[in-house]
């Protein structure tokens, strides 16, 4: 299997690095391009630098690089993900507009008619960003905010994170065992009641 990523500069960029992490322990190949606001947003809140984020992947390209193999619907791919996906991203696509790598990978997805997802990061949003997204929605885009769920008594960001990093990978089908599934079990005193940053 083979997959598209891209991070951009929306915040929770480690979503992304945790979805390419996810994916290589899947054994699912993965082809990386980081905007350039997603660089420095990634290296901003992780401090890791971006050679580290992109050793992850097998394959990764510079965003200007509009003769990557991913941009060509000919390079055969189960689809893309956009994990942060910037507000910028979302307009771009939902007017076809491609100045960028990522743009046009993700248009390729669209026009190929293959599994697009996106999690957008921002709040509080505006008529202007929701239409956007509902085009796109309309399009068959999957829109996924990376919204928490305490469900599963969440006790660190670590435990968020792995939550919806495992619903994006049910979106691809790939099988994964990073969050607690709702069984239906509803059990009292199941709460939160603190969070702590995981090592």
């Amino acid at each position: 299997m083979r997959l598209v990523v891209a991070i951009t500069g929306a915040t929770g960029s480690i979503y992304g690095i945790r979805l390419l992490d996810a994916l290589a322990t899947a054994g699912v190949e993965t082809h990386l391009v980081v905007s350039k606001w997603g660089q420095q947003t990634l290296e901003h809140e992780t401090g890791r630098a971006i050679d580290d984020v992109r050793a992850r992947a097998h394959v990764w390209y510079q965003p200007g690089d509009f003769g990557a193999a991913i941009s060509s619907g000919s390079f055969l791919t189960a689809g893309m993900a956009i994990v942060p996906c910037s507000m910028r991203t979302v307009a771009q696509l939902a007017y076809g507009l491609s100045d960028n790598l990522v743009h046009r990978a993700a248009e390729v997805a669209l026009k190929e008619r293959r599994k697009l997802v996106l999690a957008p990061r921002e709040t509080p949003l505006t008529a202007i960003q929701l239409e956007n997204m509902a085009k796109l929605a309309q399009l068959g885009v999957v829109i996924m905010p990376p919204m928490p769920a305490f469900y599963g008594a969440p006790t660190t960001i670590d435990d968020l994170v792995n939550h919806f990093v495992a619903r994006v990978l049910d979106q691809f089908g790939i099988d994964n065992r990073f969050g607690r599934r709702w069984d239906g079990d509803v059990k009292p005193g199941a709460r939160v009641t603190s969070l702590r940053r995981a090592d």
